[in-house]
């Protein structure tokens, strides 16, 4: 695999490939890794889309990037996916894809503008006391003994930490931090989570540091990303004349593995029940997508709890037989088998079916509802929430087909098992109507309000996720099967399960990442796959975000012991007038 920087071959068109009007490719998966990998094979790999076969397991495409209606008045999602201006992968792929909604412009074009008009921003990122802003939101809070282990984490070599948690290498100032609440309901880190992916997560994302506190760094959507994303996705693969199956259930693929080599030779699956073979040689490419984060989710209701699971789906079936024929498919489960019983599990669609909601929501977010325009700019987070609760309301309307007089709020509870504070009981065990209670009451709704309130001017859909976090668990190298396990002729591994060490997990950008190396892979594209920004080697961002750790401090003001604050400032008179001082004073560090 070759992984090239700036513009010379990011706009370049790679050449027809030797032999691809003989080769086929099958999809394992319609989510977004499986619908990237058949547009890049269609746009830099030339096959045609007649031979190229999507098997999906739902009865529709898009995987965890959902979103529909819910007969008769309401709407669900399972979560939503936040993007940055660095996922390189993800805009290459998405400048090829016409957008549905502005006539001759991509989809990307279509982000671009809207960002462009509409900047994403957060004006309430934290909450408590049912319903009043924290006073230090806005703030890291990193102490200096919380600072200096984030640094040591940030130093640390990433096979030094295989088999440690995330509260192995922090103490409790860390956890105390507004740093630690800001990164874990953003990203969905639990304590017990491995501390590899943190330190990724860190090194990717550290240009961003400034904007976590009110969400400069991120953008979304228009409408949910299905009918943003996926949507487009699907017309423009329909229109190349690609073929899906939905309610495609893989069962195995059968593998010659003899003379050190990996060959797919058979599919077996069902469709709609119907038991199904496809034959296959080396001209049949194969591309999996091995676990996902949604498979198995169980919906409930206005009054009824989602039902609790830990079945597994097709995808998760499926990875595992595979895994039983080589060590080198990976260990599936690592990532499925025993998630603590604390783990985030449910998130939930609030509808709100009339105006009363306003006067909450605006009051946080300083802004109307039905502009067009940002609302929440992404979570809000309720500190002093035992669910530790996040919830956010995107452009309005989210869904195309919602009343005006509607409005989207999407909840969700990163601690499952504790019970509430309103609502004496944990957030798994409850109803639609009983997540509306715990909301509204942490918004400040007065009590005598709540219950009438949650019953008839809303309907919540609570969906249980048995595996929402499962790219976090502890794991080492191997356990995610290489995107081209060594060997392989005609099998890929694409998704957050398969490993590529140049990114983070839990991102579109991965899924779209992983299904780019595995095309141009087996199809020997001759164009580099664009390599992650490199933030974390630039001194700028680093000094910055030193600047923003340090809750906007100057060097010398900063929480030192005597003799290194002396020291600090005799480097601070050295380095004044050179580069090294330009830069630290353009980041105001001096």
């Amino acid at each position: 695999m070759r992984y090239t920087n700036g513009n010379y071959e990011a706009f370049a068109r790679p050449r027809k490939p030797k032999g691809v009007d003989d080769k086929s490719a099958y999809l394992v998966g319609g989510g977004l890794a499986g619908l990237a990998a058949a547009i890049f094979l269609i746009r830099d790999g030339h096959m045609k889309g007649n031979r190229i076969h999507v098997l999906e397991e739902l009865p529709v495409p898009g995987g965890s990037l959902d979103g529909k209606p819910v007969p008769p008045d309401a709407f669900v999602t399972r979560g939503g996916r936040e993007m940055e201006n660095h996922f390189e992968c993800l805009w290459d792929l998405f400048r090829s894809v016409p957008s549905l909604e502005v006539k001759d412009a991509s989809v990307l074009d279509e982000f671009y503008w809207l960002d462009r008009d509409d900047p994403n921003s957060s004006n309430c990122r934290i909450i408590q006391n049912r319903g009043q802003r924290a006073p230090d939101d806005g703030h890291f809070t990193l102490n200096k003994k919380a600072q200096k282990e984030l640094v040591e984490l940030w130093m640390a070599s990433e096979n030094t930490l295989e088999g440690k948690k995330i509260e192995d290498v922090f103490t409790k100032d860390f956890f105390d931090s507004n740093f630690w609440l800001y990164w874990c309901t953003m990203f969905a880190f639990e304590k017990w989570h491995s501390a590899i992916e943190m330190r990724r997560y860190i090194m990717r994302f550290v240009h961003h540091i400034k904007g976590l506190p009110d969400f400069t760094v991120l953008k979304f959507t228009r409408y949910n990303q299905y009918e943003s994303l996926v949507k487009p996705m699907i017309a423009f693969l329909k229109d190349n004349g690609v073929h899906f199956e939905y309610e495609a259930m893989v069962e195995d693929i059968e593998m010659d593995l003899s003379s050190g080599t990996k060959t797919a030779k058979k599919i077996i699956y069902t469709l709609k029940g119907a038991r199904k073979e496809i034959p296959l040689t080396e001209n049949d490419l194969v591309f999996v997508t091995n676990g996902s984060i949604t498979e198995s989710s169980t919906y409930g209701d206005h009054h009824t709890p989602a039902p609790p699971t830990k079945d597994l789906g097709g995808s998760w079936k499926l990875w595992k037989k595979l895994a039983e024929k080589s060590p080198e498919f990976g260990n599936p489960g690592v990532f499925c088998d025993n998630l603590p019983p604390e783990s985030w599990f449910i998130s939930a669609t609030v509808t709100w079916q009339n105006k009363d909601i306003e006067p909450y929501i605006e009051k946080l977010t300083k802004r109307k509802l039905r502009t067009g325009k940002i609302v929440s700019g992404g979570i809000i987070t309720i500190k002093d929430s035992n669910w530790l609760m996040s919830f956010a309301t995107h452009r309005q309307p989210h869904f195309k087909e919602q009343k005006d007089e509607q409005t989207i709020t999407w909840v969700y509870g990163l601690l499952s098992n504790t019970p509430g504070n309103y609502v004496k009981k944990p957030i798994e065990q409850c109803s639609g109507e009983e997540i509306a209670k715990e909301l509204l009451y942490h918004l400040g709704m007065p009590e005598n309000e709540i219950d009438s309130f949650a019953k008839n001017s809303c309907t919540v859909i609570p969906v249980y996720m048995p595996y929402i976090t499962s790219y976090f668990m502890l794991r080492k190298y191997g356990d995610r099967p290489l995107v081209i396990p060594k060997g392989s002729k005609n099998l890929a591994f694409i998704g957050n399960f398969a490993e590529t060490v140049r990114d983070t997990v839990f991102t579109t950008e991965y899924s779209v990442r992983t299904a780019m190396e595995a095309v141009y892979q087996l199809l020997d594209v001759e164009r580099g796959v664009p390599e992650t920004f490199a933030s974390a080697y630039d001194l700028r961002t680093i000094a910055n975000s030193i600047y923003f750790l340090s809750d906007r401090k100057k060097l010398v003001e900063m929480d030192l012991p005597f003799v290194e604050r002396e020291v600090v400032k005799h480097f601070v008179k050295k380095w004044k007038n050179t580069y090294i001082g330009d830069m630290f004073e353009e980041n105001h560090l001096m």
